[in-house]
């Protein structure tokens, strides 16, 4: 697969991630209605986010250097423990009744759940970090991904508006990092090898 194929199938896959992280956010906020089809939009929006951070991590692989490796792995990481407890909370939990539901959010699962917000947490700042000294992806796309996905991964200790004005935030780092990618998409010179 060429780099062009890669970068333009992650700026797509970026947008659909971005748009779905924006209809959770209006799901929660009540402005969609609750029901299974918006549940079942939640989880891929995290799945979809992989192919993204990859891209974007090979196009600054070089600039970034081992912080930027160490952020992208950590980032990936919990982006995908991430959409297994979207998986479990939307196609599972929701099924289930209220201390059902409390047993496994406070009981095994807790620990599983901190360590992933905590893997995600750190990535997200190394990824940023690492991107922000290398100069390669957009500064304020980056002041939007990082404070944003740093809240929402802190989601069950902050409150409920901070979470959710996270998310949008995020989503708007992710729709801007994937206009990049879908540019870079269509300039061979700036595609690295």
């Amino acid at each position: 697969m060429s780099d062009r194929i890669l970068y333009r199938l992650a700026a797509l896959t970026g947008v659909a991630g971005g748009v779905l992280m924006l209809v959770a956010v209006a799901r929660r906020a009540g402005l969609l209605p609750e029901n299974g089809f918006t549940h079942a939009l939640a989880p891929p929006a995290s799945a979809l986010l992989l192919l993204t951070l990859t891209a974007l991590h090979l196009r600054q692989r070089r600039e970034a250097g081992w912080l930027g490796l160490a952020g992208f792995v950590l980032n990936h990481l919990g982006l995908s423990g991430l959409f297994a407890i979207e998986f479990l909370t939307h196609a599972v939990l929701q099924y289930q009744d209220a201390a059902t539901r409390e047993a496994v959010l406070t009981g095994p699962g807790r620990p599983y759940f901190l360590v992933v917000a905590l893997t995600f947490l750190i990535g997200v700042v190394l990824f940023g970090i690492a991107s922000w000294r290398a100069g390669v992806l957009p500064r304020p796309a980056l002041a939007l991904y990082v404070p944003g996905l740093s809240a929402a991964s802190l989601r069950a200790a902050v409150p409920e508006a901070l979470y959710l004005g996270g998310l949008v935030a995020g989503a708007a780092g992710v729709l801007w990092f994937s206009v990049v990618l879908l540019r870079d998409a269509t300039r061979p010179a700036l595609v690295t090898a």
